[in-house]
């Protein structure tokens, strides 16, 4: 490789460092999460190279989805980060929309070309995931009016995690399902109703951890989101509703944790570590938040926004986590 596309590949890879403080445990619960869904959706047996491929290339879909998205996010609300989110690289002036759209573009390549190496479906999902998310950022969540708007539609973007890990599994792995389709050019997708269960499920679980930390965020973010007509839970009805409704999705949570380890193949012991993480979470910041004074709000918003979702990216560690422990068993026991 010559030095001057090792110095092109590279650049994208250098911003990122720069670009925002992510936290190691977050980066490496990425890979985690990326890989949970579709060892879920694949179950407790024998790996082999062909589905260990597909699970590398998922992470690689998912996670250059995620930068290529984020990025894409920052584009787009330059207006809102201009006074909610004055640091960051495009309104401090530390890189150029350009520079930053062209990254954009490359995360958005990798995204694509990953997927269609795993099938053709996902290649089809990822453009209609992503066709979604421009025209909502772009236009959507600042002209349409309907209250709570942004943060009722913004999480659907990680609910595709679970879709979209699901759709690995049913269109690489064909199985005796409930439904098994054959479609010219997209190929064929076989599903069992129990598995289209489990990702409902799973969808749900991620929508409400997801809407929770958005909740708190905005309510840190409601001036810049208000002087800019985006509707959020704290712009529409209030700071303090905002927070009441986001205790309400992390208790929901819980509920839906539990359902899905009585759904699906996780063990005893992800429910016990579940209901202890959650009733923590619940309890230090979502019920805190709730009971402090309204003064406070907007400070402590931000505070329980991120613990929030750490709380969510922990969900995903527990899934992923009791999935390889039992497969260890499996395997060598």
């Amino acid at each position: 490789m010559s030095n001057k596309l090792y110095f092109i590949i590279k650049q994208p890879f250098i911003f990122l460092f720069r670009w925002r403080p992510f936290p190691l445990y977050e980066l490496v619960s990425y890979v985690f999460m990326f890989a949970s869904v579709p060892m879920l959706g694949y179950g407790i047996k024998f790996y082999n190279w062909s589905i260990v491929k597909t699970i590398i290339l998922t992470i690689i879909t998912l996670y250059s989805g995620f930068f290529a998205a984020l990025i894409w996010n920052d584009i787009t609300d330059i207006d809102i980060d201009a006074i909610a989110h004055p640091k960051r690289p495009v309104p401090s002036g530390r890189i150029s929309i350009k520079k930053f759209f062209i990254i954009a573009l490359f995360f958005s390549a990798i995204t694509f070309i990953s997927a269609y190496m795993i099938s053709f479906w996902c290649f089809v999902l990822v453009g209609l995931i992503a066709l979604f998310v421009t025209v909502h950022n772009k236009y959507l969540k600042k002209i349409i009016k309907i209250p709570a708007y942004s943060e009722i539609f913004t999480p659907i973007q990680w609910v595709v995690v679970a879709i979209f890990g699901f759709f690995v599994i049913w269109t690489t792995f064909p199985k005796n399902g409930d439904l098994l389709l054959q479609i010219p050019i997209l190929g064929y997708i076989s599903l069992s109703i129990s598995e289209f269960q489990d990702m409902i499920i799973l969808g749900v679980i991620t929508y409400f951890l997801v809407n929770a930390h958005d909740l708190s965020e905005g309510i840190h973010d409601v001036e810049g989101d208000r002087k800019c007509g985006v509707k959020t839970y704290a712009t529409s009805f209030g700071e303090k509703t905002a927070a009441k409704i986001s205790f309400f999705m992390v208790f929901i949570s819980g509920i839906l944790g539990m359902a899905l380890y009585v759904k699906t193949i996780l063990s005893l012991a992800f429910l016990m570590a579940f209901v202890i993480i959650w009733l923590y979470y619940l309890i230090s910041y979502s019920y805190v938040l709730i009971k402090s004074d309204k003064k406070d709000l907007k400070k402590l918003g931000k505070i329980v926004g991120r613990k929030e979702y750490d709380y969510f990216l922990i969900v995903y560690d527990l899934i992923f986590l009791d999935l390889f422990m039992q497969l260890i068993f499996y395997n060598f026991f």
